[in-house]
């Protein structure tokens, strides 16, 4: 007797071991899939203040039981929960939203539960249908609602405790009264939440300005800001300069480097290896017996020359963007007093920079596995904390690929901990993994492959495959045309109208841009040799005197997109990017749309810049709200023409020597009698 009781309690305790430590196994929903997620929450997803965060789920359970959800979001790591009720949409699919107020970090999950209510009253109108007896079916509600009478307060309370007794009188008008909306919105709002289920993560948003989403830049050397050639320019050149770049429409002045440049190995003009004693240099060459990443340029000016240009930027509607550049010259001050964050050859020289058959005696990377590397870390997190408090928020980072990815994620959540509102640009072409992994780490917005994305299939397949929402959640688009190191064989040989293609594409397509001036708006086009993307007499190794009265000068039609930019707020966003079908791949054609249709921008290019093209632009009616049956207005807001377009096939000609691209504005409905008379 004994060894079987001994049997008893030792198969006991064999399932008692089975069951999960600490689980509630009566907690049956299950939930699946939640987004929008990042890399499964390791990084958060972007959003810019003001913008709703629509959140999605699988929710299900086993057997026929009727579910609730709820979507559970914070600001901070310490904010208050505050919830919004899901709902279902099809094939167990929830769905709710909460708008993102403010800069910083918010935090959200989801939680689903039985609900007993709803599935007594899904049953209970069944039955009633079916004309069966119900009376245990009231007092099995009634208990429900007691139950709830617990939970709420005040006329809530008073309310579910009439609606209690009228279930479990079982009278003429309880069936009416079990079924009464206003009892099922006070079920909803003091729910049972026996044994929910709360998903397993706390997913993150990373809230940042508008100008992370939507902003226009313009790069500027300011030492070639001078009033006369040969002259070094200044800050206070760069502050006459403003109302030029200003007027043009541009939020953001971008600058190169602007601290004191190295003597040792300087480069010559053109990349020369050997440079004369009047050559400046190049400025990503930083340090010098002047100072290192902290100081300025002799030449440009002081401290307060520069915080004289931040002020005067901004009474011009411009924000200063600064150069990031974490390498150093063989002058710089870290070299002498910090060998150990350099690598050393075998001979005990400090390493340079090298690209195989190319050197570049003229800088040392900066090794990140550095025994001393949490000095190193916390020193370059001082420098961009000390523009930041200078007045600079913008930061265009130079290869930032070549540093070490949990650098940035540190550095960049650290700088935001003081300046939320802080913005870097990630200057990395670089494979696509490694570019899309630094727009996670925390880099608002990223350098794109746009420059060498020429043909009608490439820009096609590209914006695709950046603007899906599991990219753009984390990665968002700066398109430049050209830089100081890019001048794309396209713009060599396909003179001015390939200059305004390209404008109004980078414009259009991407809510941020920006052009690298003057020599973009002058039409820059001439390479060092053949074969190469380097422009001759770069400015990026010598002084330049730009022509800003040319006459050829672009400056009209950058002004006028960059009105339709900010005048169409289609264009602040590149979530609503769609192409549409042309018959002729010379000719692309994309639409933006604002969320509640109230403005669409339909834009063509033709991007051979040396021929007219012509063909039949097909767009998908349904998504642009149109009536397929019903004539509506195209508005071209480059030369003000408007035209009446049918349907979904239309027809168009482009000529790139006069203007090689169309930006129209739709205007869905006409009133018949104005309208149509304007046509005639």
């Amino acid at each position: 007797m004994n060894s079987k009781r001994k049997k008893s309690v030792g198969s006991e305790k064999a399932r008692q071991t089975v069951l999960p430590i600490g689980a509630e196994g009566r907690a049956r929903v299950a939930i699946d899939a939640v987004r929008p997620v990042v890399d499964g929450g390791r990084f958060p997803v972007k959003r810019i203040a003001g913008e709703s965060v629509i959140v999605e789920a699988d929710i299900f359970a086993d057997g026929h039981d009727e579910l609730s959800a709820a979507l559970r979001y914070r600001r901070g790591e310490l904010g208050r929960w505050v919830e919004v009720p899901m709902k279902p949409l099809v094939n167990d699919v929830w769905r709710a939203e909460f708008e993102v107020s403010g800069l910083g970090d918010y935090y959200y999950t989801v939680q689903a539960w039985i609900d007993r209510f709803k599935s007594w009253r899904h049953g209970f109108e069944k039955k009633l249908a079916a004309e069966q007896n119900v009376a245990l079916d009231l007092l099995a509600g009634a208990d429900l609602v007691e139950l709830a009478i617990e939970r709420a307060k005040g006329h809530d309370r008073t309310a579910l405790e009439r609606s209690a007794k009228i279930l479990r009188s079982q009278d003429a008008g309880a069936s009416e009264q079990a079924l009464a909306d206003e009892l099922s919105l006070l079920m909803n709002k003091y729910p049972e939440r026996r044994w929910v289920t709360t998903y397993d993560k706390e997913l993150r948003v990373s809230v940042e300005r508008a100008k992370a989403r939507f902003s226009a830049w313009y790069e500027m050397f300011p030492r070639s800001c001078a009033a006369k050639a040969g002259v070094h320019g200044t800050f206070k050149d760069c502050i006459a300069r403003l109302p030029y770049v200003a007027s043009m429409g541009f939020d953001v002045l971008y600058l190169p480097p602007i601290h004191p440049i190295g003597v040792s190995f300087r480069k010559g003009k053109n990349n020369s290896v050997s440079a004369e004693p009047t050559d400046v240099g190049s400025p990503w060459a930083i340090g010098a017996k002047a100072g290192g990443h902290k100081s300025i340029h002799p030449q440009l000016g002081t401290l307060a020359d520069f915080h004289q240009l931040v002020t005067k930027a901004k009474e011009q509607g411009l924000e200063i963007a600064l150069d990031i550049a974490f390498q150093c010259t063989p002058d710089h001050p870290y070299v002498t007093e910090h060998p150990e964050w350099f690598r050393k050859r075998p001979d005990g020289t400090i390493q340079y920079a090298e690209n195989p058959p190319k050197k570049y005696q003229d800088i040392f990377p900066i090794d990140f596995d550095s025994d001393d590397w949490q000095a190193l870390w916390q020193e370059l997190k001082s420098v961009l904390i000390f523009w930041c408090e200078q007045g600079v928020r913008i930061f265009r980072v130079d290869n930032p690929h070549t540093k070490a990815f949990p650098f940035w994620e540190w550095a960049i959540a650290e700088v935001k901990k003081k300046y939320p509102d802080a913005i870097f640009l990630a200057e990395a072409f670089t494979r696509p993994k490694v570019m899309y992994r630094l727009a996670k780490l925390g880099f608002s917005q990223s350098y794109t492959y746009f420059a060498w994305r020429n043909t009608q299939a490439e820009l096609t397949e590209y914006f695709t495959e950046i603007n899906q929402a599991d990219i753009a959640d984390h990665f968002r688009a700066n398109l430049w045309p050209t830089t100081p190191d890019i001048l794309t064989e396209y713009l060599q040989f396909g003179g001015r109208p390939a200059f305004i293609a390209r404008l109004v594409l980078a414009a259009m397509l991407g809510a941020n841009y920006g052009i690298y001036g003057p020599a973009f708006e002058l039409c820059d086009n001439v390479a060092r040799e053949p074969g190469s993307e380097e422009y001759l007499n770069s400015e990026k190794y010598q002084l330049k005197h730009w022509d800003l009265s040319n006459k050829d000068s672009l400056k009209e039609i950058v002004t006028l997109v960059n009105r339709i930019r900010r005048d169409n707020p289609a264009l602040h966003s590149d979530r609503s990017l769609r192409f549409h079908q042309v018959d002729n791949s010379e000719l692309l054609c994309f639409s933006k749309q604002s969320d509640d249709l109230t403005n669409v921008i339909v834009v063509v290019v033709n991007l051979d810049p040396h021929h007219s093209q012509s063909g039949w632009v097909e767009l998908e009616t349904q998504s642009l709200g149109l009536d397929s049956q019903q004539p509506y207005q195209m508005h071209e807001l480059l030369t003000g023409a408007r035209y009446l377009w049918h349907g979904a096939r239309n027809f168009l000609q482009l000529d790139p020597q006069s203007v090689p691209a169309q930006i129209f504005r739709m205007r869905h409905k006409l009133r018949r009698e104005q309208d149509f008379d304007y046509f005639l």
